[in-house]
C-alpha cells in the first residue's frame, strides 16, 4: 500500500478516491482537493524544482512516438518523467498512491487499467498547452487523463486554469495545491490556459495496453 506519505488512512484515502470517481461519473470530469498528503506534495514540489535547477527538465512535445515534435506555440511546458528506476522516494510515494488508486478504480469499475504513466510538468510564466485530446490517433492505450496540481497559494489572478470543453460547454479548474483531475482521455477536448506564474504538477494517464 502506500509506503511513506500516503494519505491519513486507508478509509480516508478510499473516500478520496470515491470522491474522484463518482465526480467523475456525474460530470465527466472527476475532482478531488485532496488527493495527496500536504507532506508528500511539499516534497513533490522541492524534487520539482531540483530537478530545474539541476537542468533536467525537458521542452515538452506533442505527438507519439516517431512523430513526436515540438512546437512552442502549441505547448510551451517543459517535462521530467516520473520512473522507479529513478530511486527517488518522494516520486515512488506518489506512485504508489497512482497504484492504490488503481486497484481501487479496476476493483469498483472494471476499468482493466494495467499500466501508467506519468511526468511533472512546470510551466513558466506565460506558459500554456493550446486545446488538444490525450489519447493519439494511432494508439488508444490512454484510457484516463489524470492531474494533481502542486500551486500553494494560487490566486484567480495567476490564470493557468485548466480549460475542459464538452460540447458548448467549458469548465475551468483552478490549479490550487493537492487537487487531482480526472476524465477520459478520449472524450475531452483541453487546454492550459495562459499562466501567470510558475504553475507546477503532475500529469499522466492510465493506460490499458
Amino acid at each position: 500500500m502506500i509506503s511513506l506519505y500516503g494519505i491519513y488512512n486507508l478509509n480516508k484515502m478510499e473516500d478520496c478516491f470515491e470522491t474522484l470517481i463518482s465526480s467523475y461519473l456525474d460530470s465527466k470530469v472527476g475532482i478531488v482537493e485532496h488527493f495527496v498528503s500536504e507532506e508528500l506534495a511539499q516534497h513533490l514540489i522541492n524534487r520539482l524544482f531540483e530537478l530545474k535547477e539541476q537542468n533536467l527538465l525537458k521542452a515538452a512535445g506533442i505527438g507519439n512516438a516517431a512523430k513526436l515534435t515540438q512546437n512552442s506555440a502549441i505547448r510551451s511546458d517543459a517535462i521530467y518523467w516520473l520512473d522507479r528506476a529513478n530511486n527517488n522516494e518522494h516520486e515512488n510515494a506518489f506512485l504508489d498512491q497512482v497504484d492504490a488508486f488503481v486497484s481501487y478504480l479496476n476493483r469498483s469499475c472494471y476499468t482493466g487499467i494495467t499500466g501508467y504513466e506519468f511526468h511533472f510538468a512546470l510551466f513558466d510564466k506565460g506558459s500554456f498547452y493550446r486545446k488538444h485530446l490525450d489519447q493519439f490517433q494511432d494508439n488508444s492505450s490512454r484510457q484516463f487523463s489524470m492531474i494533481t496540481y502542486l500551486n500553494e497559494n494560487w490566486q484567480p489572478e495567476d490564470g493557468g486554469e485548466l480549460c475542459i470543453y464538452d460540447g458548448d460547454v467549458a469548465q475551468k479548474v483552478t490549479p490550487t495545491n493537492r487537487k487531482t483531475v480526472f476524465f477520459k482521455s478520449n472524450e475531452l477536448v483541453h487546454e492550459v490556459l495562459e499562466t501567470h506564474k510558475p504553475r507546477l504538477g503532475v500529469t499522466g494517464w492510465l493506460r490499458r495496453y
